[in-house]
């Protein structure tokens, strides 16, 4: 098969990134290792940004995100028996939009066939060669049988475990991490949320995030440390937890319900650089990751898509190099603010092993400064609805 776009990849910005390609009138082909059943399996974020969800009406295919989408004008940051809400609509005139990856996913995949976007499911063994050349290709295992596509670029949008990053050279490589001493421990309910906006709270007890899928399907989260098992949280317990972390006001809305889904995710700051070497790209989790506090987790891959896009379609319309040769630097730009307030809304919400009085203390004085500063709420506003492309 020959392709002028290889993608490897079928979540959100694999298939993003295929649309808007399409769109262009750029062929491009996208390998995924799984099946279409176990991607929308997968239980993601919900908050998007102006540019995901500007993506996706650039596209044509916000129709049910406009419908079920709940448009959040703030949100708040607690502490203690302390609300400080964060009016985004007002600081920054923009809002965002609690809508969860997987429907994005659902909304991306159902338009493929209609959209001539072919995606190829259950591919093994993939892998890239010769992406330093002109001439790259990935192959893979269907049903038993070797399978190669030839092309121009190779996209990665294959997570963090994928075989895209791995293919980029060692001696040019560059990594960035940070590992947190905790992990969040997440439960799904279909029960109304305690507060039409999220709540952030940093307790004595731990973290806490109340956050909402729809007006009738709620998602928490407490922080635990890395040695807890989910099987040791009954529902009960996690729901008691919740009450006293949140705090009164919080816990008196908060409607109890059987979980549709619990885990423990690993918390994480990571950057790898370039994001370009040769013909091959990297988009989202392949090259990032961030602390789920703030949300920036999907929307970040989605700018990631928006220069790809911008890229390839310069590079394949109007020979226009430059742009593929920028990709890197453009995309890390952003990238790099991005880590940074999750980073800082992590230290700032987060009760860390290793902190004694002294980073105690100066939680207490950041948030009290939050609460009487408009220029600190709106530099927290602007970055939590997504800087500028």
């Amino acid at each position: 098969m020959k392709t002028q776009v290889a993608i490897i990849g079928a979540g959100p910005a694999g298939l993003l990134l295929g649309h808007l390609l399409k769109a262009e009138g750029v062929d491009c082909v996208v390998v995924e290792r799984q099946q279409p059943d176990y991607i929308l399996g997968r239980i993601r974020a919900g908050v998007l940004e102006q540019i995901t969800v500007g993506l996706m009406g650039r596209l044509g295919l916000d129709a049910r995100l406009k419908a079920e989408g709940l448009v959040e004008e703030g949100f708040n940051l607690a502490d203690g028996e302390r609300l400080i809400r964060i009016d985004v609509a007002d600081l920054t005139g923009k809002t965002v939009v609690v809508y969860g990856q997987t429907e994005i996913t659902r909304d991306l995949m159902d338009a493929a066939p209609e959209r001539g976007l072919q995606v190829i499911y259950g591919a093994d063994d993939v892998a890239l060669h010769d992406i330093e050349s002109d001439a790259p290709y990935v192959t893979y295992a269907l049903d038993g049988a070797e399978q190669r596509i030839d092309a121009r670029f190779i996209v990665g949008c294959d997570g963090f475990h994928g075989p895209s990053r791995k293919a980029i050279p060692t001696s040019v490589a560059r990594e960035y991490e940070r590992v947190y001493p905790f992990g969040w421990l997440g439960i799904l309910a279909d029960v109304p949320p305690c507060n039409h906006e999220l709540i952030y709270a940093n307790h004595e007890r731990g973290f806490a995030l109340a956050s909402m899928r729809s007006h009738t399907r709620s998602r928490y989260y407490v922080d635990v440390p890395l040695t807890e098992k989910v099987e040791d949280w009954s529902d009960e317990r996690i729901w008691d937890e919740l009450a006293v972390r949140l705090g009164p006001e919080a816990a008196a809305n908060m409607t109890r319900g059987p979980s549709i889904e619990k885990s423990i995710a690993p918390l994480r700051s990571y950057v790898f650089e370039p994001m370009r070497h040769g013909s091959l790209l990297l988009c989202g989790d392949a090259a990032h990751i961030v602390p789920p506090t703030g949300a920036k987790g999907l929307n970040l891959a989605a700018s990631d898509v928006h220069y790809a896009a911008e890229a390839l379609t310069g590079f394949f319309k109007r020979a226009d190099n430059d742009a593929v040769v920028g990709y890197s630097a453009k995309a890390l730009a952003r990238v790099w603010k991005s880590e940074r307030f999750s980073w800082s809304l992590t230290k700032l919400m987060h009760r860390f092993p290793e902190d004694g009085p002294f980073e105690r203390a100066m939680q207490v004085a950041e948030l009290e400064y939050i609460s009487s500063s408009v220029a600190a709420q709106t530099s927290i506003a602007e970055n939590y609805v997504g800087l500028p492309v």
